[in-house]
């Protein structure tokens, strides 16, 4: 058996959040022991700064559900994104104290989560890049998530838009994490948005990010009424819900979320098969008829792992351009996660990591 040290780590068993979540200890490999690990290559990373996601907790809950009685032993991770310093490279190409940030899809595999000193992280299901010296560790956290999601909206709906004279789309939940960054990505390539959020973030949204129309959810009597009154082409949904579903001029509809509209359980793709959802055979339903050509293209989608677009976002962004709603100490995570379910955040929460 190889070598290991142990690690401080936010853990859960089972219990859902947040009654599951405790501060605990795993145990990681030695640096010298990563060459050798798996089929795929591996990389052991001292961490300097995590940032939270809507699907963190999601994963803790459905995690917690499929497992309730799990032993010790099979204490699962939390987090996805994170940044921090090289501690080994196994063969992923980066060497000892390269600064990198990037994300995992598999935080709940036992130390490979972000919310701890250290974590070994397999290729298979995780992207890194180097981060640049003038980003700080929460910047650096706080981005791969968001972009890669925001990024693969953007390319799924490019066509339709680019097909159009007026270039319109419409966010919906402008001021949350990936809208934020399909706003600036749309800016950048010359679309019209239109984007949601509510009124005290108006100015956020159209001034900040530059938004050419903005639609205060709490004020109009008809979300979908003004919306439909820009006629965009493509809708980008970052809520969750239908009530912008089969706009007139709407030709693709993209969800990363799904017609659900509650926080606590998983959204994206998987609610195509949730079985205790009425909603998977609606959305099954709305997406074979724009298969077949009867309405707008339809799907839920789940980002792109793809390194390359990663890289982008070092040359796309200013550190100005990379949002961060509030910072947290490590012992502080409960409240961390506190915040990013009050729902209220503009920007990332994150934990720095001692």
């Amino acid at each position: 058996m190889a070598d290991t040290q142990e690690v401080k780590a936010w853990t859960y068993v089972s219990g859902g959040y947040p009654n599951g979540l405790k501060q605990s200890t795993v145990r990681v490999p030695r640096p010298n022991d990563i060459k050798g690990l798996g089929t795929t290559a591996h990389m052991l990373i001292r961490l300097k700064a995590c940032a939270l996601n809507p699907v963190d907790i999601q994963m803790i809950n459905l995690n917690s559900s499929l497992t309730p009685a799990a032993p010790k032993k099979q204490e699962k991770g939390v987090v996805c994104d994170f940044a921090g310093i090289v501690e080994a490279g196994g063969r992923t190409g980066f060497i000892k104290d390269e600064e990198v940030f990037g994300l995992t899809l598999n935080p709940a595999k036992y130390g490979g989560g972000s919310l701890a000193g250290m974590a070994e992280y397999d290729m298979a299901n995780t992207v890194a890049v180097k981060k640049p010296k003038d980003w700080s560790w929460a910047k650096a956290a706080a981005i791969s998530l968001v972009w890669l999601t925001a990024r693969t909206c953007i390319e799924d709906v490019n066509a339709k838009v680019e097909d159009e004279e007026g270039k319109r789309i419409a966010v919906l939940g402008g001021s949350s994490a990936a809208g934020i960054y399909v706003i600036l990505l749309a800016k950048k390539r010359g679309w019209n948005v239109i984007a949601t959020s509510s009124g005290k973030n108006k100015d956020f949204i159209t001034k900040t990010l530059g938004a050419d129309e903005h639609v205060d959810y709490t004020a109009v009597k008809s979300v979908r009424a003004a919306v439909e009154a820009f006629k965009p082409v493509a809708v980008i949904d970052c809520v969750g819900g239908t009530e912008c579903v089969g706009l007139p001029s709407s030709k693709k509809y993209i969800s990363i979320v799904g017609d659900k509209t509650g926080r606590s359980s998983m959204g994206g793709p998987y609610t195509y098969y949730n079985p205790l959802s009425y909603h998977a055979p609606v959305q099954w339903a709305r997406w074979a008829k724009g298969q077949v050509g009867l309405g707008e293209a339809y799907d839920v989608v789940m980002l792109k792992m793809k390194r390359e677009w990663l890289e982008e976002v070092k040359e796309t962004l200013t550190p100005d351009q990379i949002f961060v709603d509030s910072e947290f100490d490590y012992d502080d995570a409960l409240k961390a996660f506190e915040r990013l379910n009050s729902g209220r955040c503009v920007g990332k929460v994150v934990i720095n990591l001692p």
